[in-house]
């Protein structure tokens, strides 16, 4: 497992605000997890042991050595705990080299785009994914004039334009666009206040876009109108949380628990299927090379139990693994998307996210 030290997400000044689209903590408890989960299975392919090896790099410059140092050691199979940056440049580090990445922990849709690689996989969910999935809520419950604030940080651009890539896809026409900015400046000061923001339109929805934290969590219950608030606060499109409780989820959020003292949240979900995919693959695949692994991959001949209910696989063209979100709140999970009535030919997944006409990845 690879990490970077000067990760902002993973400071205690950040980990303190236990902002929803942000990471709980490291996650290496996690993916110790999905190893001892699939103990049985590595023994049962002639497998003596899997352990977790974590290397964390000082910062993005040292993450190339890094690499290298795992490479030397046999490592074969990768987690990423990095942002997108560090992403792109292990990615390229590794091009041509026998290792298989797994992104956990960097939902950029550029690293399933135009920064993809053919060894590189992604089971964080996306930016798109996610905002498909709070588009079909919308859609489903006829929420169709929402009022969208978005933030102004150059964090926040990725997420808007993730969302209005959604939006368009799924007809939606918000009634007012409006950005939120922090600042001392008296003359912007009506952008940083959360009633005049929403004063003066009748929506029947809030969407807020806010990569930072700076002002989402502060919007529901602070809005003019009683309206529900979805996005980055209120209701939110998560790969895991602790509220779920189908499809044995309760017990991998208790073993999570009791490793880390924290509940699991999705970057840590993230993590955990991919120690298990890695696992799979060299248990299903014993005899193989790397390069047929990813294939296989790829092909969608691997695919793992998450604890949604169904076996999940990646897709071809970008790497993204397949999955269904949950529309969760502080106390629940109010929905799971795709939701019922969002058709595709392939399977409702692939509604959640680019789909292979829509996608800029060249190396699939």
């Amino acid at each position: 497992m690879l990490m970077q030290a000067d990760d902002e997400r993973y400071s205690p000044q950040q980990l303190q605000k236990a902002f929803p689209e942000a990471p709980g903590g490291r996650s290496d408890g996690a993916a110790q997890i999905g190893l001892n989960d699939s103990a049985f299975a590595l023994q049962a392919a002639g497998w003596k042991s899997a352990k977790l090896v974590t290397v964390e790099a000082p910062d993005a410059a040292a993450l190339p050595a890094a690499l290298a140092q795992l490479l030397q050691q046999g490592v074969q199979h990768i987690v990423l705990e990095l942002p997108a940056a560090g992403v792109a440049a292990v990615a390229a580090a590794a091009k041509g080299k026998d290792v298989i990445l797994f992104n956990a922990a960097a939902p950029d849709d550029v690293l399933r785009g135009a920064q993809c690689a053919a060894n590189l996989f992604h089971t964080l969910p996306s930016d798109a994914m996610r905002m498909d999935a709070i588009a079909q809520l919308l859609v489903a419950r006829k929420w169709s004039r929402p009022l969208l604030l978005y933030g102004t940080t150059p964090a926040d651009r990725p997420l808007l334009a993730a969302w209005q890539r959604s939006a368009k896809r799924f007809g939606i026409k918000p009634l007012a666009e409006r950005a939120f900015k922090l600042s001392n400046d008296p003359r912007e000061r009506d952008q940083g206040n959360v009633r005049l923001l929403t004063a003066d339109r009748d929506y029947d929805a809030v969407v807020v876009l806010d990569a930072q934290g700076e002002f989402a969590r502060d919007t529901p219950f602070r809005t003019v109108l009683p309206r529900p608030v979805l996005g980055s606060s209120g209701l939110t499109a998560q790969a895991w949380s602790p509220f779920y409780e189908r499809n044995g989820a309760p017990q991998l959020t208790r073993r999570f628990l009791r490793k880390s003292g924290r509940p699991m949240g999705s970057y840590d979900w993230a993590s955990w299927i991919a120690a298990r995919t890695a696992a799979e693959a060299a248990s299903t695949y014993i005899k193989a090379s790397v390069a047929q692994q990813v294939q296989a991959l790829r092909q969608g001949s691997v695919a793992v139990d998450g604890y949604k209910g169904q076996r999940l696989s990646f897709r071809a063209w970008d790497g993204q693994l397949r999955q269904p979100l949950l529309l969760a709140h502080g106390d629940g999970v109010a929905e799971m998307a795709p939701l019922e009535g969002f058709l595709h030919p392939r399977t409702t997944l692939d509604t959640l996210g680019y789909d292979a006409p829509e996608s800029a990845c060249k190396a699939g």
